[in-house]
């Protein structure tokens, strides 16, 4: 036993601090919708230099300790409360009908509040003083469309198309996020959008990926780094992957667009992807689902013959919303100036 205690006093067995981690999300002036998760403090530093280190940092955000069942609160700017509870997995989503948030938003619709624990027996450190900072957009009174984009080969290059994806794995293991590139010029496309024809509508970006929210905060850096326009980040759980899909059931990211546009009936939205996975196929059908909603379509050509062709086929006959296959940014650029977007 003494032996035991002098262990524990030398920090050997001291277990992790805990932390809570918001997802960027969105909502409305009546609805609250805020995903996050509660786990283990890992200490990673997604700017660490060194290949040893990447690999570690990269073994840490898939290989997390969630902290299940745990009673959580929002405090908001005026000081009123919203608790909530994570799952199984850690994970949390507070989705209530509460009035008034546009009040607390700032000019460009986002909410701000902290989160924190409220369990008394947690008997750990908690980190930041227990103290979480997060947000919400509420898309602006001036915004005249959305845009949904996709991440992977869409904005930041990853390999989607590769064999056996081993670039994906390659790019996301051996790069730090403050030094993974853009594809050419899709920040400045991306701020032109959220600008509007305008200059000043604050038109909403929402980033959608098949990514699990172990990537967040490695996307969420990029996206800083890069200078994109602020957005929700919506990915899915490692859960997902696990799982097999019934025949009818449709993918995570269509399932979030869908919900976007549900959330905002009154907005129009703009779709950006690729060519490379099964963007077209989720966008031609979103369109069919939520007729005169989409103002326009945007797939980047990826260096992959066969599904270029493919998409082709699958657009060919597509004439009641404007579509452009990019080769390179400035096209979609002149495309969005003569459509009156920019």
């Amino acid at each position: 036993m003494l032996k035991d205690r002098n262990f524990m006093a030398m920090g050997i067995f001291k277990k992790d601090k805990l932390q809570i981690i918001n997802f960027q999300s969105y909502g409305s002036t009546s609805r609250l919708y805020v995903r996050g998760r509660a786990i283990e403090d890992e200490n990673i530093d997604l700017d660490q230099k060194g290949i040893f280190n990447l690999m570690k940092n990269t073994w840490k955000r898939f290989e997390t300790d969630e902290i299940k069942n745990s009673p959580l609160k929002i405090t908001f700017s005026n000081g009123e409360t919203v608790h909530g509870t994570t799952d199984g997995d850690g994970y949390y989503l507070i989705d209530e009908n509460i009035s008034g948030l546009q009040k607390l938003a700032n000019e460009e619709g986002w909410v701000t509040f902290d989160l924190s624990f409220t369990k008394a027996n947690l008997k750990r450190e908690i980190i930041l003083q227990n103290r979480f900072p997060g947000e919400m957009l509420i898309p602006s009174e001036h915004a005249k469309f959305g845009v949904i984009s996709d991440i992977d080969d869409t904005i930041l290059h990853t390999g989607v198309v590769s064999s056996l994806k081993w670039k994906v794995i390659l790019n996301t293991m051996f790069k730090r996020a403050t030094k993974r590139l853009q594809l050419e010029g899709t920040s400045d496309f991306y701020t032109k959008l959220h600008q509007g024809k305008s200059g000043n509508e604050a038109n909403p970006i929402f980033y959608v990926s098949h990514s699990p929210w172990n990537l967040y905060r490695y996307l969420e850096l990029f996206l800083k780094t890069n200078n994109f326009p602020k957005g929700p980040i919506l990915l899915r759980s490692m859960a997902s992957f696990k799982m097999r899909k019934k025949s009818d059931e449709k993918p995570q990211k269509q399932k979030e667009i869908s919900n976007l546009l549900k959330s905002y009936p009154d907005l129009k939205f703009i779709l950006i992807g690729d060519s490379g996975e099964k963007d077209g196929d989720i966008y031609q059908e979103i369109s069919t689902l939520f007729p005169g909603r989409i103002k326009a379509i945007y797939l980047r050509s990826v260096n992959h013959s066969k599904r270029m062709k493919r998409i082709e086929n699958l657009f060919v006959d597509f004439k009641d919303i404007p579509f452009l296959m990019v080769n390179k940014t400035a096209e979609a650029i002149d495309h969005a100036k003569k459509n009156g977007f920019i």
